[in-house]
This record gives C-alpha cells, sequence and structure tokens, in this order.
C-alpha cells in the first residue's frame, strides 16, 4: 500500500505499508473490545392464596320489566272504528275513552229490539183476552177442553216470547255501549295498533295498557337451574341504562312448563324501582344459588384468569416456590359471586396464583414475588 502526504511548502513523501499492517491493527483493536453481560429480566409477580371454597353460585339472566298488573284491550263487538282518542305513552284515567265504534248499527239494532218488545206485549194481551174467554165459554158449557187448552198455551208462550225479547234488547243495548272501549284502570298506553275508519273484530287486540305501580320483570331461566329457585328468593337486578344502579327484587312466580329454548318463565318483583325503570327496558337479575344441585367453587379475580377459546374454561399461573416460577394449569368456572369467577376444577385451597398480568406470563417463567400487603385481605381469597 502506498500514500503519498503532500503539505504546503513541502515536499511529498511516499509511505509505503504492507496490507497485512492494516489487518493486525485491526484485529488488535476488535480484540481489545469487551462483549457487554446479557442480564436476565424477572418480572415482578402479585400473587393471591386461594381460600375456602364457596357453597353459593351467582347466575346472571336478562329480563323484560313490565307492569305487574296490565292488559290487553279489545272491542267485545265488532264494526269500524270511528276515532281513537288516545296514542303510545299517553298516561290514562281509569274511564277514560280510548277508541269508539260506529254505533248506528247497533243503536238499529236497540231501536228494532224495542219494536219487537212492543209487538210482543200486545200479543200477550191479545192471548190473555182469547184466553178469558174461552174460560167462560167452557164455564157456560158452550167451549171445548181442547180450545181452551189451546188457549191457555198461547197466552204462557207469548208471555215467553216477552221475556225473549226483553233479554235481546238488553243484549242489543249491552253490544251498543261496547262500541265505545274504556280505559280500565290508571295506567299508561304501552301498545296501540288500531287507526280510524278501519274494520275490527271481536277480540282483535288494539291497545295494551300498563297500570301504574308495581313492576317486574320476567327472565327465562333455563332447566338446569330452574330447580334452585323459589319464591321470595332475593334478587338484585341491574339495569343497562342506569349504570351503578341496583334494585332489590324478590321472585314472586317460577314456571313449571318449559318454553323456547327448554327454559322456564321467571316472575322477579322489583321492591322501590326509581322512578326511570319503564316498562320494556333492559334488565339483568343476579340470583345467589343454593342448594343439592350446585357445585361449590373458588371465588377467583377475573384478571387473574387467562381466558380459553372454551367456554367456561381459562388459565392460571400457579407459584412455584421452590424454583421461583409460574406453572401454566387449566380451569374450569361455572358464574359469578361478587364480581368473581367462581372455579370449579384446576385449583386447591392454599395455591399461590398470580393476580393480574397473566397475559404477559408464561409457563415455567422466573417471576420475583412481591411482598405481602400489610392490610388484612377479604376471604375467602387472601389478596398478597
Amino acid at each position: 500500500m502506498r500514500r503519498q502526504q503532500c503539505g504546503p511548502g513541502a515536499r511529498c513523501i511516499k509511505i509505503e505499508c504492507p496490507i497485512w499492517c492494516w489487518s493486525t491493527v485491526l484485529l488488535l483493536s476488535m480484540g481489545c473490545a469487551t462483549e457487554a453481560p446479557i442480564v436476565e429480566e424477572i418480572r415482578g409477580l402479585k400473587t393471591i392464596t386461594v381460600g375456602a371454597e364457596t357453597t353459593s353460585q351467582v347466575r346472571r339472566f336478562s329480563g323484560t320489566v313490565r307492569a305487574i298488573d296490565r292488559s290487553a284491550l279489545s272491542f267485545e263487538v265488532a264494526g269500524n272504528v270511528l276515532s281513537v282518542r288516545v296514542d303510545i305513552g299517553a298516561e290514562v284515567k281509569h274511564g277514560d275513552i280510548l277508541a269508539e265504534l260506529d254505533q248506528e248499527p247497533y243503536q238499529l239494532e236497540v231501536q228494532k229490539a224495542e219494536a219487537e218488545l212492543v209487538t210482543a206485549k200486545a200479543n200477550v194481551k191479545k192471548q190473555q183476552a182469547e184466553y178469558e174467554r174461552q174460560q167462560r165459554l167452557f164455564a157456560e158449557g158452550a167451549g171445548s177442553q181442547r180450545r181452551l187448552e189451546q188457549a191457555e198455551f198461547a197466552f204462557r208462550e207469548s208471555q215467553a216470547n216477552v221475556d225473549f225479547v226483553v233479554s235481546k234488547l238488553n243484549l242489543s243495548r249491552r253490544d251498543l255501549r261496547k262500541t265505545v272501549l274504556y280505559a280500565p284502570y290508571d295506567g299508561s298506553i304501552g301498545v296501540r295498533q288500531v287507526e280510524p275508519f278501519v274494520d275490527v273484530q271481536r277480540g282483535q287486540k288494539l291497545f295494551e295498557i300498563d297500570a301504574k305501580g308495581d313492576q317486574e320483570i320476567v327472565v327465562a331461566i333455563p332447566e338446569t337451574v330452574v330447580h334452585l329457585l323459589t319464591v321470595g328468593l332475593p334478587v338484585a337486578v341491574s339495569f343497562p341504562t342506569l349504570p351503578g344502579q341496583t334494585v332489590a327484587g324478590s321472585v314472586t312466580e317460577v314456571g313449571t312448563v318449559a318454553g323456547e329454548g327448554n327454559a322456564f318463565p321467571v316472575k322477579v318483583r322489583l321492591l322501590d324501582p326509581p322512578p326511570r325503570v319503564r316498562s320494556g327496558m333492559t334488565a339483568e337479575a343476579s340470583f345467589e344459588l343454593q342448594g343439592t344441585g350446585f357445585a361449590g367453587g373458588y371465588l377467583l379475580p377475573a384478571q387473574a384468569m387467562l381466558p380459553s377459546l372454551d367456554t367456561n374454561r381459562g388459565f392460571v399461573f400457579v407459584y412455584q416456590p421452590d424454583s421461583s416460577t409460574v406453572k401454566q394449569v387449566p380451569i374450569q368456572c361455572r358464574g359469578v359471586k361478587d364480581n368473581q369467577i367462581v372455579v370449579t376444577q384446576g385449583i386447591s385451597p392454599g395455591d399461590v396464583l398470580a393476580a393480574a398480568g397473566v397475559s404477559f406470563l408464561s409457563d415455567g417463567m422466573r417471576v420475583k414475588r412481591m411482598p405481602p400487603r400489610k392490610e388484612a385481605d377479604p376471604e375467602p381469597l387472601d389478596i398478597e
């Protein structure tokens, strides 16, 4: 290798250095470099200790709010709707008019029955006079027994016909009154399915009215759980539209016949619900179940479980004190209680589990257990 250095006013000096010289310098400089050691990062681990097995289970089911007293309203006679006086959401009082039918056909029926009654009463007088005449002729020996009996039968028949026409007139008047639909109690209109000037049939549903006052929710309970419910069982009810607010309830009815999906209808009465709770709102009822049909379990915070693709299954990380590592263990769950998961299989009392950050852990990973908390820990899980 040749290198030429020339400075101002100086002559050029040629320096020659073989290639092996620069290679030696490079190798020497590389040999002097110190390799940095790799430090293993040990994650701190917050733990919980599995406590005693719980003997109850909280199951949550969705339902719909409705008034305890509610009715589907319809006309008891057929006809053409003359007017509709209320709309959905209208507040009504007992006896308020909701809708009316055209009354003319029924008024004519009343008039017809009244005319028939006049004719029937006149016929009674006529038949009575004939009967009395036949009685006199028979007493004088100028009449016959046969004519007397015929006259008596016609008289009795005319009297019965009057009773028949009176009943017919009463029915006509009743039908006339039924052309007006009244509110059966104080409440609000939840459904309206009728418009003016349309023909409706007898018994056709036109309105739904919800009475003011007590409310309930109706939930569908699976056949595997319904046998654990009893009338009077306390229930905690929450509403998606009222976050953080819970209403106490009580089971009032447990269905005995399964409906769609083999679920049984159960009614829960709301105790002192807030004014914002209205019919049709979605509610969630939490039942605390106990009994021979319930399999116990251990309470575990949700953040301590790593979810699985399978329903009611997951994983936890059990701390191994001998090696300061965690072991991934599969678990099986069933419902919740007090906002904690009920674990039925996979863990035992005294197991020390990772309490948080489980998504960053792996099987066999080395960890450093964090010191226990000083405050007392709640049962049945002691949080450290």
